[in-house]
């Protein structure tokens, strides 16, 4: 009998990149395990999921929206629905265990699991544990934490230190800074600044671009420009057609691991899948931690990377003032931009995918 898992939680790259890179660990260590993943209608794992070769049946949950508190009257009725739901796909699926990597589907399908007697495993990827995830954590067998000192918020004798897993084939960058730059149409010799804000775009982060475009190309500096599909139309319309060769604007990058390997330093939200990557890359970093996520986990998740002299944090807030000045403060400072590399290297855990993979067959042994 082939052993059955499943695998919820999405909303953001930040939640589906993990949840796919733990369900091809589990692939690579026992071939004929069948997982199926559980996520929520509408969001973007309905459609990440199945291009990266595995099925996905979606809830009908929300987030609390708290911009607009009447959009949550219906918020009750779609946990109850999405609670019997759960408890109907973890029937007929037969599942021997059910891992949460976090975002709105991962709530209802863990509590239904632990109701039903069935092992869970949760993989909390914040230096900041958010609500769902303490309360879940009381009846996990295992939480799989990418920080120290997580046992603040969970029973430490269930906690183990995995680090986050990343996407293998977007940090292998070695040897590939030529074809990256060709691939960009971008030129050696000059100093690269690749700015991402992650899955969804920032809209901080494009201000600042945008802003600074004439100072970049006084400074002939080049920049990949990710700002997000959701900003891409509007971008385009207002600066696409004045933007100089050597600022690159897209929506999406489908080659991450040459957006690295091109980059000299990196700007970034701090989501914390994205700063499992910079570990792995070793470039100079400075984060714009997102103010809009949950008990600001982001500053928190950028500080335990500050605190080691591993990054460089400017708050969103001050960005669109100090951002651009501080990047190319650093990027004429080779000394710190090479200590901070070295520094975010020694952060880094390669092989999360497969410790927490292990960990979830072993609960079904």
């Amino acid at each position: 009998m082939a052993q059955k898992i499943i695998i919820s939680g999405g909303g953001t790259g930040g939640h589906i990149f993990p949840a796919i890179a733990i369900a091809n660990a589990l692939k690579r260590l026992q071939p004929e395990v069948e997982i199926l993943f559980v996520g929520a209608n509408g969001r973007m794992e309905m459609e990440r999921v199945p291009a990266a070769g595995y099925k996905i049946v979606g809830l009908d949950i929300q987030g609390i929206n708290r911009q607009s508190l009447w959009k949550n009257v219906l918020l009750p009725f779609k946990m109850i629905k999405s609670l019997l739901k759960a408890r109907s796909v973890i029937k007929e699926f037969n599942a021997d265990v059910a891992v949460g990597v976090g975002g709105y589907a991962s709530g209802p399908l863990l509590m239904m699991a632990n109701m039903v007697g069935l092992p869970t495993l949760i993989q909390e990827q914040n230096s900041y544990a958010g609500v769902t995830n303490k309360k879940l954590a009381k009846k996990a067998q295992k939480i799989c934490v990418a920080y120290a000192g997580m046992d603040k918020f969970f029973p430490g004798d269930k906690v183990i230190l995995t680090g986050n897993p990343i996407r293998r084939e977007s940090v292998e960058i070695d040897g590939k800074r030529a074809e990256a730059l060709a691939f960009y149409g971008l030129a050696e010799g000059k100093k690269t600044i690749l700015v991402t804000g992650g899955s969804l775009g920032a809209g901080t982060l494009n201000k600042c671009v945008k802003a600074a475009v004439e100072l970049l190309k006084e400074k002939d500096i080049q920049v990949i420009w990710q700002c997000g599909s959701y900003y891409y139309e509007a971008l385009e319309a207002t600066v696409g057609s004045s933007l100089p060769a050597t600022i690159k604007l897209m929506p999406f990058l489908q080659r991450m691991d040459y957006a690295y390997a091109a980059a000299d330093i990196v700007v970034s939200r701090a989501g914390a899948g994205t700063i499992s990557e910079l570990c792995v890359v070793g470039k100079p970093v400075v984060l714009v931690p997102s103010p809009n996520v949950a008990e600001d986990h982001q500053t928190k998740n950028a500080n335990a990377l500050v605190e080691k002299n591993a990054a460089v944090l400017v708050a969103d807030r001050q960005a669109e003032t100090e951002l651009m000045e501080v990047v190319i403060a650093l990027m004429g400072d080779e000394k710190r931009c090479s200590e901070l590399g070295n520094n975010i290297k020694q952060l880094a855990r390669l092989d999360a995918d497969m410790v927490i993979a292990k960990e979830v067959l072993k609960l079904i042994k």
